[in-house]
Protein backbone atom coordinates (compact mmCIF):
# COMPACT_ATOMS: atom_id res chain seq x y z
CA UNK A 1 0.00 0.00 0.00
CA UNK A 2 1.15 3.44 -0.97
CA UNK A 3 1.75 5.33 2.13
CA UNK A 4 1.04 8.61 0.65
CA UNK A 5 -1.99 7.65 -0.85
CA UNK A 6 -3.85 5.35 1.22
CA UNK A 7 -2.64 6.70 4.84
CA UNK A 8 -1.87 10.24 5.32
CA UNK A 9 1.32 10.76 7.20
CA UNK A 10 0.11 13.15 9.55
CA UNK A 11 -2.35 10.06 10.83
CA UNK A 12 0.23 7.79 10.47
CA UNK A 13 2.85 7.29 13.54
CA UNK A 14 4.84 4.50 11.79
CA UNK A 15 6.61 6.83 9.52
CA UNK A 16 9.66 7.55 11.88
CA UNK A 17 13.52 8.39 10.92
CA UNK A 18 14.47 6.85 14.00
CA UNK A 19 16.77 3.75 11.67
CA UNK A 20 19.69 5.31 10.58
CA UNK A 21 19.18 3.94 7.15
CA UNK A 22 15.88 5.47 6.82
CA UNK A 23 14.71 8.64 5.53
CA UNK A 24 12.07 10.73 4.95
CA UNK A 25 11.30 12.80 2.58
CA UNK A 26 8.31 14.20 0.64
CA UNK A 27 6.75 16.82 -2.03
CA UNK A 28 4.27 20.12 -1.10
CA UNK A 29 2.28 21.15 -4.30
CA UNK A 30 -1.17 21.58 -5.68
CA UNK A 31 -2.20 18.76 -8.46
CA UNK A 32 0.29 16.29 -7.52
CA UNK A 33 -1.67 13.12 -7.27
CA UNK A 34 -0.23 11.73 -10.78
CA UNK A 35 3.67 12.87 -9.67
CA UNK A 36 6.44 10.69 -9.98
CA UNK A 37 8.65 12.25 -7.45
CA UNK A 38 7.51 9.48 -4.62
CA UNK A 39 8.72 6.63 -7.23
CA UNK A 40 11.84 8.31 -8.40
CA UNK A 41 13.11 8.30 -4.55
CA UNK A 42 11.87 5.50 -2.70
CA UNK A 43 13.39 3.63 -6.25
CA UNK A 44 16.49 5.52 -5.65
CA UNK A 45 16.28 4.54 -1.87
CA UNK A 46 15.96 0.51 -3.20
CA UNK A 47 19.10 1.26 -5.40
CA UNK A 48 20.98 2.46 -2.07
CA UNK A 49 20.02 0.63 0.74
CA UNK A 50 17.96 3.21 2.27
CA UNK A 51 14.62 2.90 3.55
CA UNK A 52 12.78 6.11 2.10
CA UNK A 53 9.37 7.26 2.61
CA UNK A 54 8.09 9.73 0.31
CA UNK A 55 4.47 11.87 1.04
CA UNK A 56 2.27 13.80 -1.01
CA UNK A 57 1.23 16.49 0.53
CA UNK A 58 -1.11 18.80 -0.74
CA UNK A 59 -2.09 21.46 1.69
CA UNK A 60 -5.89 21.52 0.27
CA UNK A 61 -6.66 18.16 1.19
CA UNK A 62 -5.07 18.58 4.24
CA UNK A 63 -7.55 21.15 5.40
CA UNK A 64 -4.14 23.15 5.96
CA UNK A 65 -2.15 26.62 4.53
CA UNK A 66 0.95 25.72 2.36
CA UNK A 67 2.73 27.45 5.52
CA UNK A 68 0.86 24.45 8.13
CA UNK A 69 2.10 22.17 5.64
CA UNK A 70 5.67 23.23 5.71
CA UNK A 71 5.80 23.40 9.31
CA UNK A 72 4.53 19.85 9.79
CA UNK A 73 7.29 18.49 7.75
CA UNK A 74 9.76 20.15 9.50
CA UNK A 75 8.70 19.02 12.64
CA UNK A 76 7.62 15.89 11.98
CA UNK A 77 11.49 14.16 11.72
CA UNK A 78 11.13 14.79 7.34
CA UNK A 79 15.07 14.93 6.13
CA UNK A 80 13.48 16.94 2.94
CA UNK A 81 10.92 17.98 0.64
CA UNK A 82 10.16 19.11 -2.60
CA UNK A 83 8.70 22.12 -3.72
CA UNK A 84 6.18 22.54 -7.09
CA UNK A 85 3.50 24.30 -8.39
CA UNK A 86 2.06 27.16 -7.13
CA UNK A 87 4.66 27.51 -3.55
CA UNK A 88 8.36 27.56 -4.96
CA UNK A 89 8.87 31.60 -5.22
CA UNK A 90 6.50 31.48 -1.50
CA UNK A 91 8.81 29.50 0.44
CA UNK A 92 11.96 31.44 -0.35
CA UNK A 93 10.84 33.61 3.04
CA UNK A 94 11.29 30.42 4.79
CA UNK A 95 14.80 29.09 4.02
CA UNK A 96 18.47 30.22 4.07
CA UNK A 97 19.73 29.89 0.12
CA UNK A 98 23.64 29.90 0.60
CA UNK A 99 24.42 30.25 -3.19
CA UNK A 100 23.97 34.06 -4.60
CA UNK A 101 22.97 32.48 -7.74
CA UNK A 102 20.47 30.71 -6.42
CA UNK A 103 19.12 33.60 -4.77
CA UNK A 104 18.61 35.10 -7.66
CA UNK A 105 16.40 32.84 -9.44
CA UNK A 106 14.00 33.88 -6.05
CA UNK A 107 12.41 30.34 -6.65
CA UNK A 108 13.11 27.16 -4.08
CA UNK A 109 12.36 23.63 -5.08
CA UNK A 110 14.29 21.55 -2.60
CA UNK A 111 14.55 21.87 1.03
CA UNK A 112 16.82 20.30 3.44
CA UNK A 113 15.78 20.58 7.52
CA UNK A 114 19.07 21.11 9.18
CA UNK A 115 19.59 21.31 13.08
CA UNK A 116 20.52 25.22 11.92
CA UNK A 117 17.42 26.00 10.19
CA UNK A 118 15.90 24.78 6.57
CA UNK A 119 18.34 25.29 3.82
CA UNK A 120 16.71 26.25 0.24
CA UNK A 121 18.03 24.99 -2.82
CA UNK A 122 16.77 24.88 -6.97
CA UNK A 123 17.76 21.53 -9.08
CA UNK A 124 15.46 22.90 -11.55
CA UNK A 125 17.59 25.25 -12.82
CA UNK A 126 20.48 22.59 -13.30
CA UNK A 127 17.54 19.76 -14.13
CA UNK A 128 16.96 22.32 -16.90
CA UNK A 129 20.38 22.17 -18.67
CA UNK A 130 20.61 19.17 -18.16
CA UNK A 131 17.43 18.00 -19.94
CA UNK A 132 18.47 20.53 -23.03
CA UNK A 133 21.95 18.89 -23.45
CA UNK A 134 21.04 15.67 -23.25
CA UNK A 135 19.08 16.59 -26.81
CA UNK A 136 20.64 19.09 -28.38
CA UNK A 137 24.23 18.85 -27.04
CA UNK A 138 26.05 21.29 -27.83
CA UNK A 139 23.78 23.11 -29.65
CA UNK A 140 23.00 26.67 -28.96
CA UNK A 141 19.56 27.56 -28.33
CA UNK A 142 19.16 31.17 -29.91
CA UNK A 143 16.13 33.26 -29.80
CA UNK A 144 14.01 31.43 -26.93
CA UNK A 145 10.25 32.83 -26.37
CA UNK A 146 9.72 32.05 -22.30
CA UNK A 147 5.91 31.40 -21.91
CA UNK A 148 5.71 31.51 -17.81
CA UNK A 149 7.69 33.17 -15.39
CA UNK A 150 7.19 32.14 -12.09
CA UNK A 151 8.77 29.59 -10.10
CA UNK A 152 10.28 27.16 -12.63
CA UNK A 153 10.33 29.85 -15.30
CA UNK A 154 12.64 31.86 -13.35
CA UNK A 155 14.82 28.44 -12.65
CA UNK A 156 14.97 28.11 -16.80
CA UNK A 157 15.53 31.35 -17.50
CA UNK A 158 18.83 31.01 -15.59
CA UNK A 159 19.64 28.19 -17.08
CA UNK A 160 19.16 29.62 -20.39
CA UNK A 161 21.79 32.49 -19.63
CA UNK A 162 23.71 29.24 -18.72
CA UNK A 163 23.83 28.20 -22.07
CA UNK A 164 24.11 30.98 -23.40
CA UNK A 165 20.66 32.10 -25.21
CA UNK A 166 21.17 34.89 -27.63
CA UNK A 167 17.86 35.91 -26.68
CA UNK A 168 15.12 35.14 -24.30
CA UNK A 169 11.35 36.70 -25.01
CA UNK A 170 9.51 36.71 -21.53
CA UNK A 171 5.91 36.51 -21.44
CA UNK A 172 3.45 36.13 -18.50
CA UNK A 173 -0.38 36.99 -18.00
CA UNK A 174 0.87 38.76 -15.22
CA UNK A 175 2.93 41.38 -16.51
CA UNK A 176 4.88 42.22 -13.45
CA UNK A 177 6.40 39.15 -12.94
CA UNK A 178 7.57 39.25 -16.37
CA UNK A 179 8.87 42.71 -15.81
CA UNK A 180 10.16 41.70 -12.60
CA UNK A 181 12.66 38.59 -14.16
CA UNK A 182 13.63 40.59 -17.05
CA UNK A 183 14.86 43.05 -15.05
CA UNK A 184 17.02 39.93 -12.69
CA UNK A 185 18.44 38.58 -15.68
CA UNK A 186 19.38 41.94 -17.02
CA UNK A 187 21.14 42.43 -14.02
CA UNK A 188 22.92 39.28 -14.49
CA UNK A 189 25.18 41.38 -17.01
CA UNK A 190 25.21 38.72 -19.84
CA UNK A 191 25.02 39.01 -23.18
CA UNK A 192 22.05 37.54 -23.77
CA UNK A 193 19.33 39.65 -24.75
CA UNK A 194 16.22 40.18 -22.84
CA UNK A 195 12.62 40.98 -23.92
CA UNK A 196 9.22 41.45 -22.25
CA UNK A 197 6.28 40.68 -24.24
CA UNK A 198 2.36 40.99 -23.42
CA UNK A 199 1.21 37.93 -26.63
CA UNK A 200 2.50 34.75 -26.84
CA UNK A 201 2.21 34.69 -30.66
CA UNK A 202 4.00 38.17 -30.69
CA UNK A 203 7.09 36.82 -28.44
CA UNK A 204 7.27 33.16 -30.41
CA UNK A 205 7.68 34.91 -34.17
CA UNK A 206 11.30 34.95 -35.03
CA UNK A 207 12.42 32.32 -31.82
CA UNK A 208 14.16 29.53 -32.56
CA UNK A 209 12.77 27.61 -29.49
CA UNK A 210 9.93 28.10 -27.44
CA UNK A 211 9.75 26.76 -23.74
CA UNK A 212 6.32 26.35 -22.03
CA UNK A 213 6.44 27.10 -18.22
CA UNK A 214 3.15 27.37 -17.19
CA UNK A 215 0.63 24.71 -15.42
CA UNK A 216 -1.27 24.63 -19.06
CA UNK A 217 -1.19 20.62 -20.13
CA UNK A 218 -1.24 19.21 -16.73
CA UNK A 219 -3.27 16.33 -15.70
CA UNK A 220 -6.50 17.89 -14.64
CA UNK A 221 -5.73 21.28 -16.48
CA UNK A 222 -5.08 21.04 -20.11
CA UNK A 223 -4.87 23.11 -22.84
CA UNK A 224 -1.44 24.58 -24.43
CA UNK A 225 -0.18 27.96 -24.06
CA UNK A 226 0.38 28.18 -27.86
CA UNK A 227 -1.56 27.80 -30.72
CA UNK A 228 0.20 25.25 -32.66
CA UNK A 229 0.58 27.34 -36.19
CA UNK A 230 2.43 29.62 -34.58
CA UNK A 231 5.35 27.30 -33.88
CA UNK A 232 5.91 27.65 -37.77
CA UNK A 233 9.60 28.58 -37.62
CA UNK A 234 11.36 27.68 -34.80
CA UNK A 235 13.38 24.29 -34.24
CA UNK A 236 12.95 23.30 -30.84
CA UNK A 237 10.60 23.09 -27.85
CA UNK A 238 10.66 22.25 -24.21
CA UNK A 239 8.01 22.06 -21.85
CA UNK A 240 8.33 21.55 -18.03
CA UNK A 241 5.07 19.68 -17.76
CA UNK A 242 5.42 15.74 -17.61
CA UNK A 243 2.36 14.70 -16.37
CA UNK A 244 1.28 13.66 -18.81
CA UNK A 245 4.43 13.27 -20.44
CA UNK A 246 2.44 13.93 -24.08
CA UNK A 247 0.87 17.32 -23.31
CA UNK A 248 -1.07 19.16 -26.29
CA UNK A 249 1.79 21.63 -26.94
CA UNK A 250 4.45 18.75 -27.47
CA UNK A 251 2.50 16.45 -29.85
CA UNK A 252 1.53 19.97 -31.86
CA UNK A 253 5.20 20.22 -31.62
CA UNK A 254 6.05 17.17 -33.15
CA UNK A 255 3.53 17.65 -35.86
CA UNK A 256 5.43 20.75 -36.85
CA UNK A 257 8.35 19.18 -36.76
CA UNK A 258 10.92 20.59 -34.22
CA UNK A 259 12.91 18.89 -31.99
CA UNK A 260 11.20 18.14 -28.69
CA UNK A 261 12.59 18.23 -25.14
CA UNK A 262 10.29 16.32 -22.79
CA UNK A 263 9.58 17.99 -19.44
CA UNK A 264 10.04 14.32 -18.26
CA UNK A 265 13.84 15.02 -18.65
CA UNK A 266 13.70 17.91 -16.53
CA UNK A 267 11.39 15.77 -13.83
CA UNK A 268 14.48 13.25 -13.82
CA UNK A 269 17.54 15.98 -13.92
CA UNK A 270 15.73 17.80 -11.08
CA UNK A 271 15.18 14.68 -9.32
CA UNK A 272 18.76 12.75 -9.62
CA UNK A 273 19.98 16.62 -8.07
CA UNK A 274 17.61 16.59 -4.95
CA UNK A 275 18.38 13.01 -4.16
CA UNK A 276 22.28 13.89 -4.23
CA UNK A 277 20.88 16.94 -1.35
CA UNK A 278 18.54 14.81 0.47
CA UNK A 279 21.03 11.97 0.99
CA UNK A 280 24.97 13.02 -0.37
CA UNK A 281 24.54 9.55 -1.87
CA UNK A 282 26.20 8.92 -5.58
CA UNK A 283 23.71 6.74 -7.80
CA UNK A 284 23.91 5.02 -10.98
CA UNK A 285 21.60 7.55 -13.27
CA UNK A 286 21.15 4.75 -16.19
CA UNK A 287 19.92 2.83 -12.91
CA UNK A 288 17.62 4.98 -12.02
CA UNK A 289 16.08 5.46 -15.03
CA UNK A 290 15.65 2.43 -16.53
CA UNK A 291 14.03 1.16 -12.72
CA UNK A 292 11.68 3.64 -13.36
CA UNK A 293 10.99 3.77 -16.66
CA UNK A 294 7.72 1.58 -16.51
CA UNK A 295 5.78 4.72 -14.89
CA UNK A 296 6.93 7.19 -17.91
CA UNK A 297 3.29 7.66 -19.70
CA UNK A 298 1.57 5.84 -16.91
Amino acid sequence: MDRDEKSPFWKDSTITAAATNSIKLGLIGDNIIQSKSPRLHRTAGQLTGLDVTYDRLIPKDMGLSFDEVFELARASGFRGINITYPYKEVVTSKVTVSDPLLRGIGAVNTVVFDSDGPKGFNTDYTGFMNAYRSVRGAKQPGVVCLIGTGGVGKAVAFGLIGLGAQAIHCVDLDPAKADSLADTLVALGSQTRIEVFGDAVAAVDGADGIINCTPLGMVGIGGSPLPDDAMQGAGWVFDAVYTPVDTQFLQDAQRAGLTVISGYELFFGQGIDAWKIFTDIEIDHAALRIAIQGDLRT
